[in-house]
């Protein structure tokens, strides 16, 4: 193999090449050849200053490094659409053509059997071959998609060159089998977007949001609890099971039933508590001392401290006064 030499790289496809029946062909390849070199010849870049390749439905120009790269980028811009639309003009509708082309720049070798070969070659032809370019050129009225490399619009195209409209080139990046390439388009963006994702690379699920209630979306339409273990999980019946389910809080207790509950002690009550005094407990087991009465409060008249009636008291002092007589049940102590 040759040593390598650093070349301009004009390739020009032909869209829907395959599609077309073998007279088809043959006349569309003469027609791109007859393109290519008066774009050339009018763009004073003499058949001697470049080396072409034939690929079929495509061909490649290896242009002399002594020829300037802005005079090559606008020969492409202006003079190939206006030679290819004078040829289309003249053409039945099924020999009509449009064109995907890509400028680039890079070392390439022959090898033993004569043939063109480097790495940035293959770049090259993988941006000729990339779907965003077909798509640009099948969404656009024009006849011609051009595609730059990354190199030349750095070191030309950015630099706004005389009859090079460095506003009109669009940054996008290309898919291929060798991960994404990126590029400069010159005209619109095609609808199926700028840039494609890798092969392959898929990003982390978003993380649900927790509403208002400390819960976030399950995964199937469910909910289930945040961070803070507010509300129940649940989930849809026919989502598989996560992991184990969190322990349920506890159910509060159930209220006590009604009544009094002694166990034990020597408990008093005020006559504000039971609604005056008490001399009896009705229903249920008391254990312990229970006082019943005005506790803590001077003894009725007749009275001992602890509320009772002497043992010589008669029975009308023995009797409860009208204050201490109170609806049945009220203040009766429940069973234990």
């Amino acid at each position: 193999m040759n040593d390598p030499v650093n070349r301009t790289m004009l390739l020009v496809d032909i869209e829907k090449f395959s599609d077309r029946d073998d007279v088809e062909q043959a006349f569309l390849r003469r027609m791109l050849y007859d393109v290519v070199d008066r774009t050339m010849e009018r763009a004073g870049i003499d058949e001697t200053l470049r080396l072409r390749a034939d690929q079929g439905d495509s061909v490649m120009e290896f242009i002399d490094p002594n020829v300037p790269v802005p005079q090559v980028l606008r020969s492409v811009i202006s003079e190939l659409p206006a030679q290819l639309k004078a040829v289309n003009r003249m053409a039945s509708r099924g020999a009509q053509m449009r064109l995907r082309t890509v400028v680039a720049s890079g070392f390439i070798a022959l090898d033993e059997r004569g043939v063109w070969v480097g790495g940035d070659l293959n770049h090259a032809c993988r941006l000729l071959d990339a779907d965003l370019l077909r798509a640009a050129l099948r969404e656009r009225p024009g006849d011609v998609a051009l595609c730059v490399s990354q190199s030349v619009w750095t070191g030309i195209v950015r630099h706004h060159h005389l009859g090079i409209p460095a506003e009109e080139f669009h940054e996008v990046t290309l898919a291929s089998k060798n991960g994404p390439l990126p590029a400069w388009l010159l005209g619109p963006v095609p609808a199926s977007g700028q840039a494609a994702p890798s092969p392959g690379a898929s990003g982390p699920a978003p993380t649900p949001v927790p509403d208002a209630s400390g819960e976030r979306p399950g995964p199937a339409g469910g909910t289930e609890a945040g961070p803070s273990g507010g509300g129940s999980a649940s989930t849809s019946a026919s989502a598989p099971a996560a992991g184990p389910a969190p322990a349920a809080a506890p159910a509060p207790a159930a209220p006590p039933p009604a009544g009094i509950h002694f166990t034990g002690g020597a408990p008093a009550f005020g006559g504000s508590l039971v609604m005056g005094n008490q001399h009896g407990v009705s229903g249920g087991r008391v254990d312990g001392d229970v006082v019943m009465g005005s506790v803590g409060g001077p003894p009725r008249p007749g009275r001992a401290a602890d509320g009772h009636a002497p043992a010589d008291a008669t029975p009308e002092q023995d009797a409860p006064s009208p204050d201490d007589r109170q609806p049945p049940g009220t203040g009766e102590a429940g069973p234990r």
